[in-house]
């Protein structure tokens, strides 16, 4: 796409993940210019920025190196933009928390170098490979980018060797970024504290004394397995709370009713006390799981699908259990009302002793502004309308000529916020430009807002609120192949046929003229190699996410038009349900020996 729509750029297409010292390395070879950025893709510049830097460096001979003032998705200030050396002392405040308690102290403080003003223009050891603007001479004496680091630490390696090439780096705050980040480094994620302080043991043993660089590595080691292992914790726990707490309450539940239908002189077999009301329980938290109902934002009314599923999986193995084992179907219909009960009961209790309110969580109800002109308005209202269910409100905000629905200019974008509680601001691109658009975002950063910036004509808004998620996407229903419910039961789909095929294979096999290759089909279907239904054609595959299908979802229609079949397998991914999969594959039944 870049080689087609931009042919004057030199595109570089890596086979594979070369690392970040090493892909900028190849750039870097190629340049011939006087100056190199390394600029992440996740960053929005103002429009002056390069003039605005170009400029100081040109005036500033003895500068190697240029970092400027960052900020997040919400407005605030990275400390990140300027940075000290990472010298075994100055590693310890900040690995035990002392840097984060005295922020301002220069003993202290000298990992982000809080002592000094983010507003202010200031030599400094390390700049961020985010925004990293170098001269090429510099480069050519010092060397370029250490290969060693795959990610992490080459920026603060070759700061340090930029100095020590005698030149300086410098912190310029007269022009601003906007650096995301995303789910590559968020900060507290497992991957991010072994990648980070790997690199920053790597640099030790490259620049410190023996000595030194041993007493970092113990330090940092500590540090390493000390975070990692209250990262997976915390994580663990996380995951299995609701899902154990749901399982327990459950099961003493059934305990109960069968107690009392014990007091009724109803006598239940021993397997039932051991193993089948235990299966109870366990089948519908599976089921719970299976519908989505522990993925973060899933609404509750799933609860009521996830447990008539599991109570019907119940019910049909009941039907086939010896005389003996059939004790109540009553009691099965009253567990799983008792399972949905333990299930309000708990969120409620959590809401309550945790969120100190009375209900259930919810996706908050958003009171947006949109900043643009009339057209952009409309169009990001109606985005807004078909992507986000919880909306309480959408105000306009002109910044120029009034429209109908704006409620105000731009210059009174403060007082509004406070007066309509705005709690989402989305900026158009196509009315503002990015130096507008990032004062903004700094002067109202102080408030409870989230922000957004909505391309010209695009079909979706992103925008990253903290450095430790990914933040929300609204975009338009593309893709329900990729939602985590349909990926669950589109898996489900497959094992239940596959394990139905390998049970029945001796009757089966009779149906197919490669038997053989029809077994291997359906085993690699169970263990998650292949799909029953999806994209065949090799190109459109290699195009998507996709396991190798044996079926088309719409086989049946014999499409030889390559345009026809890639349209039709646009509209299987966006309008994917279940019953797509099950009618696939009960009416292609005999193409399921395919190779």
């Amino acid at each position: 796409m870049v080689q087609q729509k931009f042919p004057n750029v030199h595109c570089i297409a890596n086979k594979e993940n070369v690392g970040f010292s090493s892909a900028n390395n190849q750039a870097i070879a190629l340049s011939d210019a006087r100056y190199i950025l390394l600029l992440n893709p996740d960053t929005v510049v103002e429009e002056d920025t390069f003039d605005k830097v170009v400029t100081f460096m040109d005036a500033h001979p003895e500068g190697g190196g240029l970092g400027v003032r960052m900020v997040d998705g919400k407005g605030r200030f990275l400390p990140e933009s300027k940075r000290g050396l990472p010298t075994p002392m100055v590693a310890f405040y900040k690995i035990f928390g002392l840097s984060k308690i005295f922020p301002k102290s220069k003993r202290f403080g000298r990992y982000h170098l809080g002592y000094l003003s983010e507003f202010e223009t200031n030599e400094v050891d390390v700049l961020s490979g985010a925004f990293m603007l170098m001269r090429k001479e510099t480069l050519e004496k010092v060397g370029v980018l250490d290969e060693t680091f795959f990610m992490y630490g080459e920026d603060i390696d070759l700061s340090y060797r930029i100095q020590l090439g005698g030149y300086k780096n410098y912190y310029f705050p007269e022009t601003k970024i906007i650096h995301y980040k995303g789910e590559s480094t968020k900060k507290s994620s497992v991957n991010y504290v072994f990648i980070f302080y790997r690199a920053m043991i790597i640099f030790a043993k490259k620049h410190f004394s023996q000595n030194n660089a041993k007493l970092f590595s113990f330090a940092i080691h500590l540090a390493i397995y000390l975070r990692a292992s209250l990262s997976i914790v915390r994580r663990f726990i996380e995951r299995i709370s609701f899902p154990t707490v749901d399982l327990i309450l459950s099961l003493s539940g059934l305990y109960l009713l069968a107690e009392r239908w014990k007091i009724k002189d109803i006598e239940f077999p021993d397997i039932a006390w051991h193993w089948l009301i235990p299966s109870y329980a366990v089948i519908w938290m599976l089921s719970s799981l299976v519908f989505g109902i522990y993925d973060k934002g899933s609404r509750h009314r799933l609860i009521f699908k996830s447990v008539f599923f599991g109570t019907i999986v119940i019910l049909t193995v009941y039907a086939l259990f010896p005389k003996e084992w059939q004790f109540s179907r009553l009691y099965i219909l009253l567990g799983s009302l008792l399972y949905i009960l333990s299930y309000f009961v708990i969120r409620f209790l959590f809401e309550l002793f945790f969120k100190g309110h009375l209900g259930l969580s919810k996706l908050p109800k958003k009171r947006f502004a949109i900043i643009g002109g009339a057209d952009e308005f409309l169009r990001i209202k109606l985005l807004l309308e078909n992507t986000y269910p919880q909306i309480d409100s959408i105000f306009g905000i002109s910044n120029g000529l009034k429209f109908d629905g704006s409620i105000g200019d731009l210059h009174q974008l403060n007082e509004i916020v406070s007066i309509h509680h705005i709690n989402e601001i989305i900026f158009s691109a196509k009315s503002l430009s990015s130096s507008e658009i990032i004062h903004w975002m700094t002067q109202t950063s102080g408030q409870d807002l989230e922000f957004k910036i909505a391309q010209p004509d695009a079909s979706f808004l992103i925008g990253s609120n903290s450095i430790d998620r990914a933040g929300e996407l609204y975009v338009l229903n593309f893709n329900s192949l990729s939602h985590p419910e349909n990926k669950r039961a589109k898996r489900l789909i497959d094992v239940t046929f596959a394990l139905l095929f390998l049970v029945g294979s001796p009757i089966l096999i009779w149906f197919f003229s490669n038997k053989k290759q029809f077994l291997k089909n359906a085993g690699l279907v169970f263990l998650g190699r292949k799909t029953f239904v999806g994209y065949t054609d090799s190109e459109a595959l290699s195009k998507s996410s996709q396991k190798q299908s044996l079926i088309g979802p719409f086989e049946h229609l014999q499409l030889s038009n390559k345009e026809d079949r890639e349209r039709f397998f646009l509209i299987y991914s966006r309008d994917y349900t279940p019953l797509f999969d099950i009618r696939s594959i009960l009416r292609n039944f005999r193409l399921l020996d395919r190779n």
